[in-house]
């Protein structure tokens, strides 16, 4: 563990010197680690994995096997987005698979939270092992591990794995340059590697994706109306110049209906729940005061755009009582 501790006299980065400095730091290291040989990286698009997935191509570029794995419950423009960026700027050998109808065929019906992860988290592990044993001479297995998830793990509060659940003969020698930065360093990197600002300042999203923002069982029309009622809501709070003063805001479309009326008649159409919280640790959380302008632009939109919706509500709830997300 000791090699693994953050050393006392490492300087915070927090400059675009200091974090090109510690880019060509590992740049040198990873090139010595792995020489000619080829790292594996499951590219979500989040935060650590983007930042990791750019250091390594400018390390040692098409060495470099990313494999991005949607399966159909990512935020509207997601998995396009890495596409463009990885595959279209940085010229990143990446192999994309499209899972949404093995994913969504295996949780229809399901409606309990933690059997929802389980199948989603497990699936994951075999659409990526089924990639990687389609691959050959990968000795290296790179992950966007952080400080954090070394601290967690060593004080017992999680277990800190990205990629667990690899059968035995898929063993392969790690690959972590981020792994003593915290969060805001990992950022810093992110933006001196060029990586969009949409991509470096991503939002904590949950393992499952929406799936865990539709709640109960998952339906492909809920599904959708989640994915674009988040959309408008990401699009005002930019525009309002929100997204950076809120630590974390998305939508939640329930399994209920509610009574409403549209064009003169009645619809029973589902509810959204708009959620919005800020916090230092995600321990606790607060909600904060939103500009009642942008409440109701963000509701008109949804109401005029999203099909099947007939109601919208802001959730005042502070964590505790109500934890941040949903399910």
């Amino acid at each position: 563990m000791e090699n693994q501790m953050r050393p006392a006299q490492m300087q915070r980065i927090n400059t675009p010197a200091l974090a090109n400095a510690f880019i060509e730091e590992q740049v040198r290291e990873v090139r010595a680690q792995v020489g000619s040989k080829k790292v594996l990286l499951a590219l979500s698009g989040g935060v650590d994995s983007s930042v990791v997935a750019a250091l390594l191509i400018k390390a040692i570029g098409r060495q470099l096997v990313c494999v991005h794995v949607n399966h159909g419950l990512m935020r509207k423009g997601e998995s396009e987005q890495v596409l463009e960026v990885f595959r279209g700027q940085l010229n990143a050998n990446l192999i994309y698979v499209d899972a949404t109808d093995r994913f969504l065929d295996l949780l229809a019906g399901v409606a309990e939270p933690e059997r929802k992860r389980r199948i989603i988290g497990g699936e994951f592990i075999k659409v990526f092992e089924e990639e990687a044993r389609k691959l050959e001479g990968i000795d290296f297995l790179a992950q966007g591990t952080i400080y954090p998830d070394i601290l967690e793990s060593a004080d017992g509060v999680k277990a800190h794995h990205n990629v667990g659940g690899l059968p035995e003969d898929l063993r392969f020698e790690l690959v972590e340059p981020v792994r003593l930065l915290f969060k805001d360093e990992v950022r810093e990197v992110g933006r001196a590697l060029g990586l969009p600002e949409s991509m470096v300042e991503r939002q904590p999203f949950p393992g499952p994706g929406l799936g865990v923002r539709c709640l109960g069982a998952i339906t492909r029309d809920r599904l959708a109306a989640v994915r674009e009622s988040d959309a408008i809501l990401r699009e005002e709070f930019a525009a309002a110049g929100l997204a950076r003063q809120v630590w974390q805001f998305f939508t939640v479309v329930p399994d209920m209906r509610a009574t409403g009326v549209r064009q003169g008649r009645r619809a029973f159409d589902w509810p959204v729940f708009i959620r919005a919280v800020n916090t230092v640790d995600a321990m606790t959380a607060t909600v904060p005061e939103l500009p009642w302008a942008v409440l109701q632009k963000v509701s008109a939109r949804i109401l005029a755009e999203v099909p099947g919706v007939c109601r919208v509500l802001y959730d005042l709830t502070p964590k505790p009582v109500g934890t941040i997300e949903f399910e």
